[in-house]
Parts: C-alpha cells; structure tokens; sequence
C-alpha cells in the first residue's frame, strides 16, 4: 500500500464522476499545450499513461492513428470508455493498468504522454523509464507536473480558503525532492533514458462567475479535499464548506482570471 493516498486507486475512483465533470476543463488547455510539443502526424501510435477521464486521449484521437490510454483507477477508465463509445471514437483503445509496468512491447509507440500522473508515482524512475522503453527511437515523450501551489494564485487562494475553514490544515510548501522542481524533473527524465531533456513552465487563466462556482469547479473532482471531507462527520463539514466558501466570497471578484502553472518535460528517445 502506497503511504501516499493519492498514489492509490481509491482516491481517484472516488471522484471520478467530479473529475469528468469540473476538473477535466482545467485539463484541457495543458492537454492542448502538451500535444503541440509532440509534432505529432495521422500515422502515429500515442499512449497516454495516468489518462484519467481521458482529456488528452480525446483530444489526440483526431490526430494520429491510435490512442491507447491507461490509468490505474478503474472507475476513471469507465468515464473515458462512455465518452469513448457516445461520440463513435475508433481508434481510441483503453485499460486498467500501472504505469510503472506498462504491458506493452518496447518501442511500441510514436509518443508517450502523462499529464499530472507521474507525480503522484511511488517510483517515479520505473514511470519514466517505462514511458522510454515503450516509445521508439528518436519518439517524444511529454510529462506534466504542478509548479508549487505558492507560484500560483488560482491555488493560492484556495488552499487560504482551505486553512480558513478546516482547523490545522497544513500551509503549502514547497517540496524540493518531487517535480515540482524543475531541476530533480529535468534529471528524471534523463536517468530514465530520454535525451534533448526540456522542462519548461506553462499558465493557464481561469475565471469563474462567482465564488461557488470557482469552489464547485475547484473541489468537486479534488482527490485530495473529498478525501478530507469523507473523514468528516456531515455536519462539521457543512459549517466547515460554509466558512471556505465566505472566504472565497470574500477575497475572490467574480470574473477575474487567476493563473495555475505547471511544468511541462519533454524528452526524446535516442536513436
């Protein structure tokens, strides 16, 4: 059992449903972003690895001539099987899978990607390595990873709202030894086997008409806070919510655009 919670399948087949409705349009535009890096041409095989709901598969599939997308949280791959079948999409394959023993040959596939997946690894090593053994030579691997919560202000306010309504919740910090320094990101993926190793920063703007919209949006899929909630009697929670939500009525005006960042990595494999 990872000691990480999120590093589990339970926490994410629990907000599944929250995760394909709210949290899937943050996605989005990283996703956007990420497949740009690629180049990628209708003759390519993709695999996308930590696929959640499938925010990049479904936007890759119009452009290459498979998706095979993996995730660990069954309930996830659900999500994305519907979204599969409802819109008549072919060549998009999906599974259940670990993405630190991917079942596929090596040199399999055109490009690899893993959008806020590897993070949460509990070997993040054995995850890039495999996303290097199933990509072919000379193929690109994209992987993405928050920045800290402190260089962004959508979660900045956010985790203020979190420490204004629940007792002792602990302030981000920053954790030098994870991806969220792009230094220990660039070295990663480099002992993995990637060469041309490229870490860059990437924002996103989000705005939202009122505070109960930004807190539906921000917190409905959020593996982390509905794990919280679940460990919380109904009625300390309700007058918990209440007080995090006046915080965001409080500090937030509607309309206004609040950026997230991310690090973006890519690497190629050697010819």
């Amino acid at each position: 059992m990872p000691e990480n919670p999120l590093a589990a399948p339970g926490a994410w087949d629990q907000v599944a449903e929250g995760y394909d409705a709210v949290v899937s349009e943050m996605m989005r535009p990283f996703a956007i972003h990420a497949l740009g890096l690629a180049e990628l041409s209708p003759r390519d095989r993709i695999i996308d690895v930590a696929t959640g709901t499938g925010v990049l598969a479904l936007l890759a599939a119009p452009r290459v001539r498979e998706v095979v997308a993996v995730d660990f949280a069954a309930d996830m791959i659900r999500r994305l099987r519907l979204a599969v079948m409802q819109g008549g999409i072919g060549n998009v394959l999906t599974g259940v899978g670990d993405g630190q023993e991917l079942r596929y040959a090596g040199d399999t596939f055109d490009a690899a990607f893993s959008m806020f997946g590897v993070m949460f690894f509990p070997d993040r090593g054995r995850g890039f390595a495999e996303l290097c053994r199933v990509v072919r030579p000379g193929g690109t691997a994209v992987v993405s990873s928050w920045a800290p919560i402190t260089e962004s202000p959508l979660m900045t306010l956010l985790f203020e709202a979190f420490q204004a309504g629940i007792p002792g919740f602990p302030a981000p910090r920053s954790n030098p030894e994870s991806l969220e320094n792009p230094d220990v990101f660039e070295k990663e993926m480099l002992a993995a086997g990637f060469e041309d190793v490229a870490v860059h920063a990437h924002a996103e703007a989000f705005s939202y008409d009122s505070a109960e919209q930004m807190w539906d949006k921000l917190t409905r899929g959020s593996a982390p806070l509905q794990a919280t909630r679940r460990k919380t009697d109904k009625a300390t929670w309700a007058a918990q919510e209440k007080v995090m939500i006046d915080y965001l009525r409080e500090h937030y005006v509607p309309g206004t655009a609040l950026s997230t960042i991310a690090w973006i990595g890519t690497g190629r494999v050697p010819r």
